[in-house]
């Protein structure tokens, strides 16, 4: 009987010192609770112990009955008792404070779980958590899931906060701060930690893909989120470039990736890169493609020669000069290859050696601009061959009138201004399989020394490529994953860039956005980091699973993350200006709650190379 008494004794204790007040007020979620007038101390003390009393951004324990119904603090205000008499109380007394607080959940089975069960009446007892159920509440990890330590609680931090493996990694995920505020840093130790765990099993190696677009060089180092990783580092600064991308043709004979390079028109410009297209895959999947091709050369010259338009006749001429491998004479000095034609207005033909070409078609196989052919070669460089195709389809449009060279040269045109740049990144071959991974299962692209076109290109042909892929393969024949991490994600996520077209802009937004609508069922999950929310497509940041939200202070990004996430309370919102570089809220479906996270520390070398120079120490001599 001792003995339970003294346990009894202790449960009295420990519940008149939890007990912060009652509950007078319900309005759905929204909760008022009156706090005892001795309770207005900032700590309370309990076996020894200080105790962080109820304030805002805290939680309290309503209890119900057998129900403990989880709330959070979210404002708290005092009213004065008119009815207070100084003469038989202390002065403090006078004082109400009167908590507002959000239900968020309830603990069942000493495990929290989300959402109204039921709500308290007016008078339920409310208390503080103790240690137990502040752990509970905590606990982010499924009890079938992989734990990851990421840090602690920021204003508790001796409570550490865990991250389930697949609540977190098998989800979208977005990692929003301005700069300076540690958002880079939080990205690599999210990967770092999950690498470390999992780096040395056979199945993970073999099963899971990373692979991370890196716009300013900050993750390139050697040991920069971990030290086995493939770094391709790509450049359209040097003659050659750096290294390549290798893609196979068919990852590139597409379309709707034509008509976004070509910046095609919908109704006339489109349709002719289809006939382009099919016209490259019938000569690609003949016996001999190159005698093919040479041959409809020969013939598309043959036409043009014949031609009694002489405006269009002499624009074919340019066309075919185009594609023809250049002539040199005996000294070097390259030729025209159609000063030998002359043009009879009279007759409105070609004369070649006093013969009128229309009346003797057998000559033309001994002009110059015929024998060139001989010398043609398919060009190492896909775009270059693809714009001989266009060049060639174009003269036989023009001729069989078809469609008109001033509708159709703007998208050559613009077509011709990606050639050099992609032959500098991409390597595209014939057959065999393009690999991004060099046999490891992480992936760097540094895009830091590529140009705009590049930077917004490359993403979206990595991208669409990896993920059409996964689309092929049945779900439940699969075990591979694919994690795209897209750091400075506003580069080709903003839905307001001026630089591109909207059919452009429009294109790269969709590719992304069924992305993170449907890759969760192919095994293909988002990762994107910014600076700048507010620019990124709405349709993106509402679709993301899990946010890590650093320091925003511009006005702009903090309303976008407000309109488009859903799990943040109103004090989340409000910290968002105030917090501390390396602190963040996590918010989402694997976090019960919004918590405010300490990111733990990890060794410098595996630190994002994205450090503020000390001007200071760059500019002060060093004391002698």
């Amino acid at each position: 009987m001792g003995n339970n008494t003294t346990q009894s004794d202790q449960v009295i204790l420990k519940d008149s010192i939890f007990r912060i007040g009652k509950v007078f007020s319900v309005e759905g979620r929204q909760v008022k609770i009156s706090v005892d007038k001795q309770k207005n101390a900032s700590h309370l003390l309990y076996k020894g112990e200080l105790l962080k009393n109820v304030s805002v951004g805290g939680y309290i324990k309503v209890i119900k009955g057998f129900t403990s119904i989880i709330a959070k603090v979210e404002s708290e205000q005092v009213k004065e008792d008119l009815s207070f008499d100084g003469r038989y109380n202390k002065e403090e007394n006078k004082i109400n404070r009167i908590l507002n607080v959000k239900l968020l959940g309830f603990i069942q089975s000493n495990k929290f779980e989300r959402g109204i069960k039921e709500l308290p009446l007016i008078d339920n007892e409310c208390f503080l958590l103790d240690k137990d159920e502040i752990e509970q509440v905590h606990d982010f990890v499924k009890k079938d899931d992989v734990p990851l330590r990421l840090g602690s609680l920021a204003e508790e931090s001796g409570q550490p906060i865990k991250i389930g493996v697949n609540g977190l990694f098998a989800s979208h995920v977005g990692v929003f701060g301005n700069t300076g505020s540690g958002k880079s840093y939080t990205l690599a130790k999210l990967y770092r930690t999950l690498f470390e765990e999992f780096r040395n099993d056979d199945k993970f190696r073999k099963n899971a893909r990373f692979l991370l677009f890196d716009f300013n060089g900050e993750y390139n180092l050697d040991d920069t989120i971990i030290t086995d990783k493939n770094v391709i580092n790509l450049s359209t600064k040097t003659q050659e470039g750096k290294e390549k991308l290798i893609f196979n043709e068919s990852d590139l004979l597409d379309i709707e990736l034509f008509s976004i390079m070509s910046n095609a028109s919908e109704k006339t410009q489109r349709p002719f890169l289809s006939r382009t297209l099919n016209f490259y895959s019938t000569v690609s999947n003949s016996d001999n493609p190159l005698g093919f091709f040479k041959n409809m050369l020969r013939k598309r010259i043959s036409d043009v020669l014949k031609m009694s338009d002489k405006v269009r006749a002499f624009l074919l001429l340019d066309y075919l000069k185009a594609v023809l491998p250049p002539a040199y004479d005996m000294n070097g000095i390259e030729i025209d290859l159609a000063e030998e034609l002359d043009y009879h207005n009279n007759s409105n033909e070609f004369i070649w050696n006093g013969f009128y070409l229309r009346q003797n078609p057998n000559q033309i196989m001994n002009t110059a601009l015929y024998k060139q052919v001989d010398e043609y070669t398919f060009s190492d460089n896909f775009i270059s061959r693809i714009i001989d195709f266009l060049y060639l389809q174009l003269i036989y449009d023009v001729i069989s009138n078809r469609a008109q060279n001033e509708h159709i040269s703007p998208a050559i045109n613009k077509l011709k201004s990606f050639q050099r740049d992609i032959g500098k990144v991409l390597e595209i071959k014939k057959d065999g399989q393009s690999d991004f991974w060099n046999g490891n299962y992480f992936s760097v692209i540094n895009l830091n020394e590529a140009n705009i076109n590049m930077k917004k290109l490359i993403p979206l042909l990595v991208s669409f490529k990896l993920y059409s892929e996964h689309k092929k393969k049945k779900i439940d024949q699969t075990e591979h994953s694919l994690n795209i991490i897209i750091d400075e994600a506003h580069n080709i996520l903003s839905y307001s860039s001026q630089r591109e077209s909207e059919n452009w802009k429009d294109y790269r937004l969709e590719t992304f956005e069924e992305i993170i609508k449907e890759g969760r069922k192919f095994g293909v999950f988002l990762t994107i980091a910014s600076q700048r929310p507010s620019d990124i497509s709405s349709t993106i940041i509402s679709q993301l699973h899990n946010y890590f939200l650093h320091r925003l202070i511009n006005n702009k990004d903090i309303d976008a993350i407000e309109r488009t996430i859903s799990y943040l309370d109103k004090v989340s919102f409000d910290s968002l200006p105030l917090l501390p570089t390396g602190v963040c809220i996590l918010a989402g479906l694997m976090a019960q709650v919004p918590v405010v996270v300490k990111i733990d520390e990890m060794e410098k070398k595996h630190e994002p190379n994205n450090k503020t120079i000390d001007l200071v120490n760059n500019w002060r001599d060093k004391v002698q």
